[in-house]
């Protein structure tokens, strides 16, 4: 593969004292690499040694293998667009001045916009969704629609790559889901390359076709998101010593009770999670059973529950996992059942629910 970005062993950090030494990576085009990490491992730090906007300390940042330490500001600006944090001065600017000038790089000292300018901002606008609020004022939308706008802004500088810091902190889910959509469009329709930071890592494994781990003084890993998002990788990246990171289903679990179980869980095919969470946070350890291993509900119950019995998906259950359900239960005070009626695999959970009935065991139902 032809890669479009490239960066030699570059060293990035303040002052001429290094924070991250020997970064090698690389992306295409149409390609999204997302940086994750701890907040403070240097995320900004090496996305602003990228965009110039640092000086890097050692190493070289390529694209389209011209070295950027020789290309003029305007240069730079025509083939990169970066979206951060910064605020911008808009007073009384409606969102399609704001869009129009990211065309700075091709309209000269005096800023005036050609018919061919006017026809970029009127297709950024188009590629982001934002023509309904072309006329507003900048200042008066919600931050979801101002991401937009900025994000319009950077395509109007036609870049062949796009840097963006923690684009998605500020949004709610409808506009995290959006913007990162209309970003996934743009590498599609037209081959950018999309470097950014992000916190969710839910959605840093779902829209990244390649992920960077910061920690550290050099890189932790780099690679594809089935690569980084292995078993116990996230736990260790972030030091998560409170709660749990699944990273099979990126699933993030807080701490459980440290006790001995009082409540016997019933559940299966999804419908034990909201009870397993409501125990949780009411302070009652328990007890669930009998999970398959690839069910829904064993995951939580891995990170919760202070016992769990579960068996070897797609196989009948043996009569030891069923005694062990059967110990288990007995050492709880009561039982909740989530479950209105037993799949053809399931029939030993019936047998387990008509055994704390003839044992006089509390049973009440949720979710039927």
């Amino acid at each position: 593969m032809d890669y479009y970005f490239q960066t030699e062993q570059i060293c990035v950090g303040y002052q001429g004292i290094p924070l991250i030494e020997n970064i090698t990576i690389e992306a295409g085009k149409g390609e999204i690499l997302t940086l994750i990490g701890p907040n403070g491992a240097g995320k900004s730090t090496i996305l602003k040694s990228i965009a110039r906007q640092l000086a890097l300390l050692g190493g070289i940042v390529r694209l389209d293998g011209q070295d950027i330490a020789g290309l003029s500001g305007n240069e730079l600006s025509r083939k990169m667009a970066v979206v951060f944090t910064e605020k911008l001065r808009t007073e009384m600017m409606t969102c399609r001045d704001v869009v129009a000038t990211g065309r700075y790089p091709y309209t000269g000292r005096f800023g005036i916009l050609s018919g061919e300018d006017h026809q970029a901002v009127e297709n950024a606008m188009e590629l982001v969704h934002i023509e309904e609020i072309k006329d507003q004022d900048f200042t008066k939308i919600s931050d979801g629609q101002r991401q937009r706008v900025m994000l319009a802004r950077a395509i109007c500088q036609e870049p062949q790559i796009l840097v963006l810091d923690e684009p998605t902190s500020f949004l709610d889910v409808k506009y995290k889901l959006e913007f990162l959509s209309v970003l996934q469009e743009l590498t599609r329709k037209k081959g950018l390359v999309v470097i950014m930071s992000l916190h969710e890592l839910e959605l840093a494994e779902r829209v990244s076709d390649k992920v960077l781990c910061v920690k550290g003084k050099y890189i932790e890993r780099f690679g594809s998101p089935d690569e980084i998002f292995q078993p116990g990788y996230i736990k260790e990246l972030f030091e998560i010593e409170t709660g749990s990171f699944d990273e099979e289903n990126n699933s993030m679990e807080l701490q459980p009770v440290q006790e001995k179980a009082k409540v016997f869980v019933i559940a299966g095919g999804g419908r034990g999670k909201p009870v397993y969470r409501r125990l949780q946070r009411a302070g009652i350890p328990f007890a669930s059973g009998i999970l398959f291993e690839n069910d829904l509900d064993y995951p939580v119950a891995r990170a919760l529950a202070a016992e769990i019995v579960a068996t070897e998906a797609f196989e009948p259950i043996p009569e030891e996992i069923f005694g062990a359900a059967k110990r288990s239960l007995d050492d709880c005070e009561r039982v909740i059942c989530c479950r209105g009626k037993f799949g053809a695999f399931e029939q030993a959970n019936e047998k387990l629910l008509s055994y704390a009935k003839e044992n006089g065991k509390p049973v009440s139902f949720v979710g039927k």
